[in-house]
């Protein structure tokens, strides 16, 4: 433990009175919920991947997106255990501090990941609806495989700091160590900065994206002749739109309050501990609340993917025969596949009479 570092007592992570809510929240909140995250959160996004793997043919721009999306929550739900293991110790960290920074690092990670490849998302259905000759170019198969390695890279290095900042403190009563959180750390010299910089870069420029993605796709919809919409493009753009937009609202915008009000306590009252506890219990809370986006991002996919949707209820049809609704979107599901085969073969023989609008 040569990098345990001794320091005054942080009443985020030493106090462990029950009688407060912080403490509370640490040891019996935060642990249930990461427990109850990962029997729900861990299945629902390996079924996901089985059938990214398995069931989809034809991949599209979104589903290579939706894919990275269930790759992030499925690496964060593994590592979680850690985590519970944690809390259900009384907080006592006893792996050392490299797999402390490392789960630190892929809660920040994970995070920002999922906000930025819901924008990637957004910014998809955008150029396919109001730009569909340049979206090919800008975004074929082997650029869209490289943006996700850029997101990737470029959400590692956003999260850097995170390592640097994470601690493994010792408590002087209890000589209990404790693997801290950057942002709960009574030296906020370099937090409150960098949680701002993450905050405008990772939250805000991602949401104001969306918005005039959204805005614009729809803008170019209207002002289109009235016509048949063979795609449901109307329909698919809102469900994306609302989709990212309630994520947006829900999670990623009261994480970021939270923790910027938890860490600006800090720095308005350095000397006034008890003035913490409030933001501080808030912000934790926030942390379990968010914890369940692994949950909702395969609702995610299926609700703004019609075909993930189709293999998704098909997949539960096989595994869970016999719940109620299960054999009839089995059945739906062998209909539908015999309509796109049918289709597939009449194309096979008829006659090209004009371009469609390419398909992202």
């Amino acid at each position: 433990m040569g990098n345990t570092q001794v320091q005054p007592p942080e009443d985020a992570f030493c106090n462990l009175d029950t009688r407060e809510g912080l403490p509370v929240v640490q040891l019996y909140v935060m642990p249930s919920v990461f427990v109850a995250v990962l029997i729900l959160g861990l299945p629902l996004n390996l079924l996901s991947l089985w059938i990214f793997f398995h069931r989809l043919r034809r991949w599209t721009r979104s589903t290579v997106f939706l894919f990275n999306l269930t790759l992030v929550d499925t690496s964060w739900l593994l590592a979680l255990p850690l985590l519970i293991h944690y809390h259900l110790d009384q907080l006592y960290w006893s792996l050392g501090l490299p797999l402390c920074r490392t789960v630190r690092m892929l809660y920040h990670n994970y995070f920002y990941l999922s906000i930025f490849f819901v924008s990637c998302i957004s910014v998809d259905r955008y150029l396919a609806i109001v730009h569909p000759l340049r979206s090919l170019v800008l975004l074929g198969r082997r650029q869209t495989c490289v943006l996700c390695v850029v997101v990737w890279v470029v959400a590692l290095v956003f999260s850097i700091p995170v390592a640097t900042m994470t601690l493994i403190q010792t408590c002087p009563e209890s000589n209990r160590t404790v693997c801290t959180l950057y942002m709960l750390l009574s030296e906020n010299e370099e937090t409150l900065p960098y949680s701002l910089f993450c905050s405008t870069i990772g939250f805000l420029f991602p949401l104001l994206s969306i918005c005039y993605c959204g805005l614009r796709s729809v803008g170019e919809l209207r002002r289109r002749p009235c016509r048949h919409d063979p795609q449901n493009k109307k329909r698919r753009l809102r469900r994306v739109l609302s989709a990212a937009l309630v994520l947006f609202a829900l999670f990623y915008l009261p994480y970021h309050m939270s923790r910027n009000v938890a860490i600006l306590m800090r720095t308005v009252y350095p000397d006034d501990p008890y003035s913490w506890r409030l933001a501080d219990m808030a912000f934790a809370l926030e942390m379990c609340f968010c914890s369940l986006i692994t949950c909702v991002n395969p609702l995610f996919s299926c609700f703004i993917g019609h075909q993930f949707k189709r293999e998704f209820r098909g997949s539960f049809a096989v595994l869970f025969p016999r719940c109620p609704g299960m054999q009839v979107a089995s059945i739906s599901n062998i209909q539908t596949r015999m309509k796109v085969r049918n289709k597939q073969r009449m194309a096979t023989v008829s006659p090209v009479c004009a371009l469609s609008a390419p398909r992202s």
